[in-house]
């Protein structure tokens, strides 16, 4: 495999599994009521942390996990447990409420202030496990092994891969307001519902995932992977 090939490849699976378009409704709705430059810098802000995040990884490989103990499946059960109570907010329309303390005298604080105290509430879960999950921190430790055969440039690669997700994720959170223009309040409450119903599922998946990866016979393959089992 070339380098131009990997680059692709990674950029390809890194951003499908961050997938920052399906989440412009969650990032709007959780910034809902904000100054748009407010709303521009959350978006950076998760940018940097995402970016940030992510190149440890890619340095650091399982070695982290491997330091506390951790295994993937168990990692890849505790993201999918986080993400199903996220659903559930999503599907009983807290989503929207959950973050409504932060916004709190917006008007009298600068943009800074504001992206600051809104990225806290962010990090958990809407950064991780939502956008940095367990699927996209294998991703990274799987690329990161693959590029080592082309030395540092396989490496500097790598880190430009993440960091052009990152950027790309930023420059389609930026276009949240005019998809809360489109929606308005109603329809952005539900197409948070329904994400939610999605959401539940998908966290089901990893749950499935996670066991069938740490026990033997288990889950079926079917259940975990239907779609690329399924004939």
């Amino acid at each position: 495999m070339t380098e131009a090939k990997l680059a692709v490849n990674f950029f390809v699976a890194l951003f499908a599994l961050i997938d920052p378009i399906g989440n412009v409704p969650l990032f709007a709705a959780a910034t809902l009521g904000a100054a748009a430059a407010g709303r521009r810098m959350v978006a950076v802000y998760i940018g940097l942390f995402v970016a940030a995040f992510l190149i440890f990884f890619f340095f650091t490989g399982v070695g982290l996990l491997a330091f506390f103990g951790i295994s993937m499946p168990a990692f890849r059960i505790a993201g999918g447990v986080i993400l199903f109570i996220l659903g559930l907010d999503m599907l009983r329309d807290d989503f929207t409420t959950m973050f409504a303390d932060a916004a709190e005298g917006v008007e009298g604080q600068s943009a800074r202030v504001y992206a600051r105290k809104r990225f806290e509430r962010l990090i958990v879960p809407f950064a991780m496990p939502l956008l940095i999950g367990p699927g996209a921190i294998s991703t990274v430790i799987i690329y990161a092994a693959e590029a080592k055969p082309f030395g540092w440039a396989g490496l500097g690669l790598g880190v430009a891969v993440i960091s052009a997700v990152s950027l790309v994720m930023v420059a389609v959170f930026w276009a949240a307001p005019l998809i809360s223009r489109i929606l308005g309040r109603i329809g952005m409450s539900i197409v948070v519902r329904v994400l939610g119903l999605i959401l539940c599922a998908l966290a089901v998946q990893f749950v499935l995932i996670g066991v069938g990866d740490a026990t033997r016979g288990l889950v079926r393959p079917d259940a975990q992977t239907p779609y690329a089992t399924a004939k």
